[in-house]
C-alpha cells in the first residue's frame, strides 16, 4: 500500500520553523516528514530539535548531498536522529552536481557511482555491523559504531537516471526521486531498480516520489508556482538529462518556459482535490511505494498558512 509524507516547503533558518510541519506530521495521516538538502540548515539537526520539542515522527532526508559529510558522520547522525525521535529514519544521500563537488573537494568524483557506492558500504558497514574496515579510492574508513537498541535506520538513494537507479536497485534500502514523471518512474526507475536488484539477489529497494504540486485556484498562475517551485532544479545539468530522458525539454535560458514545460510534462502537478488525488494515484500505480507532497511553490508565494493549508487537504484528499 502507497503512503503519503510531506515535504517541509521551507528552508528554516530557525529549527522552530520546522515545528508546525512536524505537529502536521504527527496529528495528520502523513507517513514521514522530509527535508531536502539546504546550506543554511542541517536537517538531521532540525528533525532532533523537532523531536526534543515534543514531535517525534518518522523522518527522511531526500538528499543530503556527500561532499558536506564523511559518511562515518553521516552514520553517526542517522542513528542519533533514530534515537532520539524513537522513530524510523531515511537517510538519504546523493553526490550533488559535479559542479557542487568541485566547490568543496577542489574536483567532481571521478566516478560518481564509485563514490556512492563507497559512501554506502562505509555507512552500511557501521549500521548494521557496528563496524567497517574500508580503504577507497574516495573514502576511508576503519572504525566502529557500538550497537544499542534503536529504530530502523534505511540509506536511501538520490536517483534520477538510469544508471543511479540500477546502482540504488544493489545496494540501497530507499530510492528517492525528485521532479520524476510517473510514466518515467515506471518505464525507467523501476525496470532499472529490479535489474540492480535482481543481479545483486536482494530486494528491490523502496521507492519514494518528491512530487511538486499545488491545488487550482482563480487567483493562482500555475506556471508561476511551477517555476518557483523547481525552477532551481531545471537548471542543473544532471536534471536537465533526466527530463529530457522523460519527454521534457528545459533550458538555461528560459525559466518561465521550463516551468510550462514541468507542468504539461507532469513533472509539476496542478488542478482541484480530485484531479490531483488521481495524478498522484499514477505515481502509485507506477512503482512507489511512498509519495511525499511537495508544496513549496505555494509556500514560497502565499506563505505558511497557506501551505500547512494546502499540505491538510492534500493528505484529506488522498486518504480517501
Amino acid at each position: 500500500m502507497t503512503t503519503y509524507s510531506l515535504l517541509a516547503p521551507r528552508v528554516p533558518y530557525r529549527p522552530e520553523q520546522l515545528l508546525p510541519y512536524a505537529a502536521l506530521t504527527q496529528w495528520s495521516d502523513a507517513h514521514r516528514i522530509w527535508q531536502g538538502q539546504a546550506l543554511l540548515n542541517d536537517p538531521f539537526q532540525d528533525f532532533t530539535y523537532a523531536a526534543a520539542c515534543g514531535f517525534r515522527v518518522p523522518t527522511g532526508t531526500g538528499v543530503t548531498l556527500m561532499p558536506l559529510r564523511h559518511p562515518h558522520q553521516a552514520a553517526i547522525q542517522a542513528h542519533s536522529l533514530a534515537v532520539a525521535s524513537g522513530h524510523p529514519v531515511v537517510a538519504g544521500f546523493g553526490p550533488g552536481a559535479a559542479s557542487f563537488q568541485a566547490s568543496l573537494l577542489g574536483a567532481p568524483y571521478r566516478s560518481q557511482l564509485g563514490a556512492v557506492r563507497e559512501y554506502v558500504t562505509v555507512m552500511r558497514g557501521l549500521l548494521e555491523k557496528g563496524e567497517v574496515d574500508h580503504v577507497g579510492e574516495y573514502f576511508t574508513c576503519r572504525a566502529e559504531l557500538a550497537p544499542v537498541p534503536r529504530p530502523p535506520v534505511e540509506i536511501g538513494l538520490g536517483v534520477l537516471r538510469p544508471r543511479m537507479a540500477r546502482l540504488a536497485g544493489e545496494i540501497a534500502d530507499v530510492a528517492i526521486t525528485w521532479l520524476t514523471p510517473a510514466a518515467y518512474v515506471r518505464e525507467v526507475v523501476v525496470p532499472a531498480l529490479r535489474a540492480g536488484a535482481e543481479a545483486a539477489g536482494r530486494p528491490m529497494p523502496r521507492v519514494v516520489v518528491m512530487v511538486p504540486l499545488a491545488l487550482a485556484a482563480p487567483d493562482r498562475d500555475p506556471v508561476e508556482l511551477a517555476g518557483v517551485s523547481s525552477t532551481g532544479h531545471t537548471m542543473l545539468p544532471h536534471y536537465a538529462d533526466m527530463l529530457r530522458r522523460s519527454g521534457i525539454e528545459t533550458s538555461t535560458q528560459d525559466p518561465r518556459g521550463n516551468a510550462g514545460a514541468l507542468l504539461s510534462g507532469g513533472a509539476f502537478l496542478y488542478g482541484d482535490k480530485t484531479e490531483l488525488a488521481a495524478r498522484l494515484q499514477e505515481f502509485a500505480d507506477a512503482g512507489a511505494d511512498e509519495i511525499v507532497l511537495n508544496v513549496t511553490g505555494v509556500h514560497l508565494k502565499y506563505g505558511e498558512r497557506a501551505s500547512l493549508t494546502e499540505l491538510e487537504a492534500l493528505l484529506s484528499a488522498v486518504a480517501r
